[in-house]
């Protein structure tokens, strides 16, 4: 009878607790770096985000208003803010720098443990086409899971136009390619293999196609992938990888990024370099994020932009149990202690501290409301106690 929808939690406030800090550590430290953060709204037009949206429309919450529009509860962040910058922001200043923080709703088909809302932290980096953007997005990111105490933890970085190239080189359509970029998105590299050696293609192709899993690893990736590849985009985007490195230099952060072509995101908006941030203990990426050139021409501006995003339920699974303690201060009162109480309270609470007043007559088991309390103050009328 208390069902919720499917995929649907609460937060107790242990939980919400840790949210917070984790909020206001991530607010600190992008703001810091020069970004500005926004809201947007949780009802978003179908038409408008929903239809732009890389996600699946299957996994999209509708609904109609009442006037007929159709609406969906936002599925992601980037595309929204993409909606608010090509429309509000971008007349007056290019590049700009934006951060968020809230929840996206995707539904589920099944309870299966995947939420079917969840928060994400982030920022968008609007009007810089340049890879030096693309390194500060990816150096905002290690920076931030460091901020938040996720010590241990890598980033792997791939090239859409490189895979999108190469595929088409070998296989002529995109048709013919998708069977293969769904092996890579799901991991299944056996998958992969098998599905190559069943294609009609030459030997010096599949072998090519083969050899484009071992692209992996910064030396090793750059070396196959110079093999594999012919010309065109392809080595383009090799070029632009070789650029981010150097970039990535001058923050210090080689030691947590790798190389890896066979990288493939779900969503589809990406245009060039893209990566995920993977910790131990977690089965899915932290974090994600990559440049999305084409995604604000839908919105009537033609210009390139870059951002990443951290799920927070991830990183607080990365972060493991925490137990937040209770910093508050009971004051227990009887009744004609009132006035008492009220004074002592304001008087702690002026000093920055928690303060909850009870009667002692609303107290039915005095051990268990007084367990977790940093300190207690009885007013009972034989005088203040602790």
């Amino acid at each position: 009878m208390f069902e919720k929808p499917i995929g649907m939690r609460d937060t107790f406030p242990n939980l919400y607790k840790q949210k917070e800090t984790l909020r206001n550590t991530f607010t600190s430290i992008v703001s810091k770096w020069g970004y500005d953060f926004l809201e947007t709204p949780a009802l978003e037009l179908y038409e408008t985000v929903g239809s732009v949206s890389s996600i699946d429309d299957h996994q999209l919450f509708k609904l109609l208003d009442n006037q007929g529009n159709a609406l969906v509860l936002r599925p992601d962040m980037t595309t929204p803010i993409a909606r608010v910058a090509a429309s509000k922001l971008l007349q007056n200043s290019i590049p700009i720098r934006l951060a968020y923080s809230g929840s996206v709703f995707r539904a589920q088909q099944r309870e299966g443990g995947k939420p079917a809302e969840f928060g994400q932290m982030g920022a968008e980096l609007i009007g810089d086409s340049t890879v030096q953007g693309d390194a500060e997005t990816i150096a905002l990111t290690v920076f931030a899971l460091r901020e938040l105490g996720i010590k241990s933890f890598q980033l792997s970085i791939g090239h859409v136009g490189f895979v999108e190239d190469f595929f088409k080189q070998i296989l002529g359509n995109e048709e013919r390619a998708e069977p293969l970029r769904r092996y890579l998105y799901e991991r299944n590299f056996v998958g992969f293999r098998q599905y190559v050696k069943s294609l009609s293609l030459s030997s010096i192709d599949k072998e090519r196609l083969l050899k484009f899993l071992q692209a992996r690893g910064n030396e090793k990736g750059f070396s196959i992938a110079k093999q594999i590849v012919e010309n065109g985009a392809g080595e383009q985007a090799i070029e632009e990888l070789s650029e981010l490195y150097d970039a990535l230099k001058v923050y210090g952060i080689e030691d947590v990024v790798k190389l890896d072509l066979t990288l493939i995101s779900h969503m589809d908006y990406y245009t060039g370099i893209h990566f995920e941030a993977y910790t131990e203990g977690v089965a899915y990426p932290i974090g994600s994020g990559g440049r999305y050139n084409q995604l604000l021409a839908a919105f009537g501006q033609n210009i390139g932009a870059t951002g990443f995003g951290l799920r927070m339920d991830y990183c607080l699974e990365a972060l493991g149990e925490s137990t937040v303690s209770n910093d508050q201060t009971a004051i227990i009162y009887s009744q004609d202690y009132a006035k008492e109480a009220w004074t002592k309270a304001e008087a702690l609470r002026a000093e920055g501290k928690r303060v909850v007043m009870q009667p002692v007559q609303g107290i039915q088991d005095m051990d268990a409301f007084v367990r977790d309390m940093n300190d207690v103050v009885f007013l009972l009328g034989q005088g203040e106690r602790s």
